[in-house]
């Protein structure tokens, strides 16, 4: 038996599986589930907020309705687009228009839209465990982003977005990795105690 701790992309691939493996009906009641604890924890003080979200591909927790319910709480909001192989940028949109490919699957607000940094980040992604380590999809998007708004001194707070089902005792945590603030599940919002 091998007692050695998953690498990464074997966690990875092991807890997608378990992801795909959630019927439509499931995936969106547990979406609306977290949509409600994501509201009423982050509601309360998003006037004047940008949330960037993201627009699900494959088996990914649909935060549409978080998102628009940020909206009517008073947050602007916006999305990412992929604009080279190795770069995401956030653009601005508003519930309801338009949006076109935005890379690996998703979509996003074209090219005409305004950019923005993010006061809050909603971040997909495969793995996390309880102190806020994350694995994403494996092509560092969000950690270079991450990246350049730090060394402009913005800090948005981050917010991993994920199915209980996602969760690990414990990720392999590299020092350039980025420890997400917070994580929102079908059961709740919780805390990392890490800071923004």
């Amino acid at each position: 038996m091998n007692d050695l701790p998953d690498s990464k992309p074997v966690m990875r691939h092991r807890i997608l599986a378990l992801r795909d493996g959630l019927i439509f009906d499931e995936r969106r009641e547990k979406s609306l589930a977290l949509a409600t604890h994501g509201a009423e924890a982050l509601g309360p003080d998003i006037s004047g907020k940008c949330v960037a979200g993201y627009h699900p591909i494959r088996s990914e927790v649909d935060v549409g309705v978080l998102m628009a319910l940020l909206e009517e709480a008073g947050a602007s909001l916006a999305l990412p687009a992929v604009i080279d192989r190795e770069t995401i940028v956030f653009r601005a949109f508003r519930s309801g228009e338009d949006l076109e490919p935005g890379g690996f699957g998703t979509l996003a607000p074209g090219n005409k839209a305004r950019q923005v940094d993010p006061d809050i980040l909603l971040m997909p992604l495969s793995v996390f465990d309880e102190a806020g380590n994350r694995i994403g999809y494996g092509a560092g998007h969000y950690d270079r982003a991450i990246e350049r708004l730090h060394a402009r001194q913005i800090c948005p707070l981050l917010v991993g977005i994920a199915f209980n089902m996602q969760k690990v005792p414990s990720v392999p945590a590299e020092p350039h990795d980025v420890p997400l603030n917070a994580i929102i599940t079908e059961s709740g919002f919780r805390w990392t105690g890490k800071e923004a």
